[in-house]
């Protein structure tokens, strides 16, 4: 299995100890629903949890099902969430070092009003990340409305991006379908700047 494989599987089975240890009656449809998951999937999680002694299975009233989490298994969700926590932190310090060289060629290149493409996340941590730079932001770039504002900035919408004074525009998404959805757009490929 290759890590982001283990990384799911890490992910679900401390998904699930954290559900079974905040409700022991728990039905696995319910699971299944809270996890997005398959049914038959958290039946296979539940089984291998069990055979592994992370939960005891046992019957109550009127044939429900109980799950209770055994000290093994509670030492292994402890372990599951730090494990969670230090890959959490590492995607977000490669993710700051990426931006941090991004915002590096920008102003090497002379770039000064940008518009961060996206508001998520990355985005929030592109907005952290430009603070003290020489760079301004235009605004954040999203496919909603003008309704809300991104940390008392502007958000435009698509149709809006035509409109702006801008030099350069970060994509804060490492998703590959924002590069399409730009060049749709007939954007200047020459402006955008991706991580």
């Amino acid at each position: 299995m290759n890590n982001s494989g283990q990384d799911r599987d890490n992910d679900i089975t401390l998904r699930i100890l954290d559900e079974i240890s905040q409700e022991s009656s728990i039905t696995q449809r319910t699971l299944s629903s809270n996890l997005n998951i398959a049914l038959g999937l958290v039946n296979t999680y539940i089984k291998r949890l069990a055979k592994k002694g992370y939960i005891k299975i046992s019957k109550g009233p009127m044939n429900r099902v109980k799950y209770a989490l055994t000290r093994k298994g509670f030492t292994h969700r402890v372990s599951l969430t730090y494990n969670y926590m230090q890959s959490s932190i590492n995607y977000f310090k490669h993710a700051r070092k990426r931006i941090d060289n991004v915002y590096a060629q920008m102003i090497h290149a002379g770039v000064r009003n940008i518009l961060i493409w996206g508001d998520g996340e990355v985005a929030e941590l592109s907005y952290v990340s430009m603070r003290g730079l020489p760079l301004n932001l235009v605004g954040i770039v999203d496919g909603t409305s003008h309704d809300r504002d991104f940390f008392g900035h502007t958000i435009f919408s698509f149709d809006d991006v035509p409109g702006l004074n801008y030099d350069a525009i970060l994509i804060a998404s490492f998703d590959k379908e924002e590069m399409q959805r730009i060049n749709d757009l007939g954007i200047d490929g020459q402006k955008v700047y991706s991580l």
